[in-house]
């Protein structure tokens, strides 16, 4: 959603008020989305959607980047979830190891047995959104955020890192373990389709948990050289771990390609609301700046 912060930035530069209604529709949608995706709930999202809105105001008419104008809404937005995350009954955080995550032989045979769709391919029904929705549900929140952001809402890991105040290496971590949850969810949700493949041969668990512990960097395209000639090798030569690989590519591109929709009565209301705080934030600030020649 980075592109339609950028976008909201530039009808806000205008000061048109036809243009501040589109930023702030554009911002509107942004926050909502994510919050949508964290939460789970629209009734949380909206609420989250019009609440990190209104706290921005007073900012939004200071900000000239686009990057930096993404990461203070999303760090708002962030924060706002987190408090619903407080809530009696909200999912629990807890560590995921990698080693729970790695399939076991027989799911690396039963991968093989599956037709996995083509990942660039992969279009999201609305089972298959639902199945994702409820697979990003069961992730705990501190993975969870680093997903959506990342994944969902296209932030690079350095934008990640800051939004979480974490280091990029521990994004990196978080967001692979994240993946792999979603995959294990969404193939235990959607068994259907199932086709043999010739020649498969026995999986090579042990052999593998060197792939598995770098496959988010080999998709991303973010791993060094040597060790992807390594990857490349093993790959050519392990049928399990290409299924495996192909599993985790589509889990990835549903991710991505998810688009919740806000209400639309609903997040007209919540604008008109909020452009009325904006008009006088703007005011507040030209009052503050020293006029043109002045010392």
């Amino acid at each position: 959603m980075r592109g339609d912060v950028e976008q909201a930035l530039e009808f806000l530069q205008q000061r048109e008020p036809a243009a501040v209604e589109k930023a702030l529709a554009l911002l509107q949608d942004t926050v909502f989305s994510f919050s949508i995706k964290v939460c789970g709930h629209t009734q949380d999202a909206g609420d989250t959607a019009q609440d990190a809105l209104l706290k921005s105001i007073p900012h939004l008419a200071k900000f000239d980047n686009p990057k930096a104008l993404t990461v203070w809404l999303y760090k708002v937005a962030r924060n706002h979830c987190i408090s619903q995350h407080r809530r009696p009954g909200s999912l629990p955080a807890r560590n995921l190891s990698l080693d729970d995550l790695m399939p076991d032989r027989r799911e690396l045979q039963d991968l093989l047995r599956t037709q996995t769709p083509n990942p660039e391919a992969a279009l999201l029904n609305s089972k298959s959104a639902e199945h994702l929705k409820q697979s990003i549900l069961q992730v705990p929140p501190q993975y969870r955020m680093v997903l959506v952001l990342h994944d969902m809402e296209d932030l690079s890991t350095s934008e990640v890192a800051q939004i979480m105040g974490l280091r990029e290496g521990t994004v990196r971590v978080r967001l692979h373990r994240a993946r792999l949850l979603v995959r294990r969810h969404i193939a235990n949700l959607s068994r259907a389709g199932r086709v043999l493949h010739a020649g498969a041969e026995e999986a090579k668990t042990p052999r593998c948990r060197r792939l598995f512990a770098a496959l988010s960097d080999y998709i991303d395209g973010v791993i060094d050289d040597a060790m992807c000639d390594e990857m490349d090798l093993h790959l050519d030569d392990c049928q399990p771990c290409q299924a495996f690989l192909a599993s985790l590519k589509n889990a990835v591109s549903q991710c991505r390609s998810y688009r919740p929709a806000c209400d639309a009565q609903r997040a007209e209301e919540i604008r008109r609301r909020i452009v009325p705080h904006y008009q006088q934030a703007v005011a507040a600030l030209a009052k503050s700046r020293p006029a043109v020649g002045s010392r």
